[in-house]
């Protein structure tokens, strides 16, 4: 006969077996993500369920892409939002938005997902005048509104060459157009100044020259990963994408 003191524990180590681990550092920690230019929020859809496993609580943030001062504002309403500490996790023109929302008490840490990260006073436009134009920007359609989108061919070749045909014709057809004044405003504020930063760096990015990238990097004192991927690593490199961010939620 199994006592019931051995019953009891039995069943708690099942119950235990059966919850997501939740890492060390982890607790009341929240990731906030933002997309950038060309996608939407279901771009992290490998990467949430990734997080949830390891304990963290997730925001995906859906950018208007009409201003920088919109999509900032849609970020700190996220943060305001989050439980506990904050992860600001930021994909190319993402990671301008994240430079300047992430100067808010509850962001403990930064990521930049194949991103730019302008110095204050600087825009993302100005991020690219030492670098050739990258295949993918050159082949930008503009609306009769100023809005930029990438045709759905310059997605499979130059945004997400390395995802299935599948895949990127999802990201084609739920892409964001960004109205294109948006590129020349310029951030008030740096948060990687003041905020640990982590970056990976995209090697066979085809949006933003993976040199601008990896100076970035180093500019702002990042920790650096490098992926062999196109501009969409968290579709195409969703571990290491994770594993990133899951290093930055859980440092002390």
């Amino acid at each position: 006969m199994i006592r019931r003191p051995l019953l009891r524990f039995l069943a708690a180590a099942a119950f235990i077996a059966h919850v997501p681990f939740a890492s060390a550092g982890a607790a009341d920690t929240t990731v906030v993500l933002v997309h950038g230019a060309f996608a939407d929020g279901s771009s992290w859809n490998k990467i949430i369920p990734k997080l949830q496993a390891r304990g963290l609580k997730v925001i995906s943030v859906q950018n208007p892409l009409t201003s920088l001062a919109d999509d900032v504002a849609a970020a700190r309403r996220a943060i305001d939002n989050a439980s506990g500490n904050v992860v600001l996790v930021g994909h190319s023109w993402g990671g301008t938005v994240i430079t300047e929302a992430g100067n808010h008490d509850k962001v403990k840490a930064l990521v930049y997902v194949a991103a730019f990260a302008p110095s204050r006073g600087e825009s993302t436009a100005d991020q690219g005048k030492n670098y050739e134009t990258p295949p993918g920007i050159a082949k930008l359609v503009a609306d009769p509104a100023g809005f930029l989108s990438l045709p759905a061919e310059a997605v499979a070749t130059d945004f997400a060459q390395d995802v299935t045909r599948e895949e990127a014709n999802l990201i084609a057809i739920t892409q964001g157009p960004i109205r294109g004044a948006s590129f020349d405003e310029k951030v008030s504020a740096a948060a990687w100044e003041t905020k640990p930063s982590w970056y990976i760096v995209a090697s066979k990015d085809h949006m933003i020259q993976p040199a601008y990238e990896s100076k970035t990097a180093q500019k702002i004192h990042a920790k650096v990963t490098t992926v062999p991927s196109s501009h969409v690593p968290m579709v195409s490199h969703p571990k290491e994408v994770a594993d990133v961010i899951i290093a930055a939620a859980t440092s002390r």
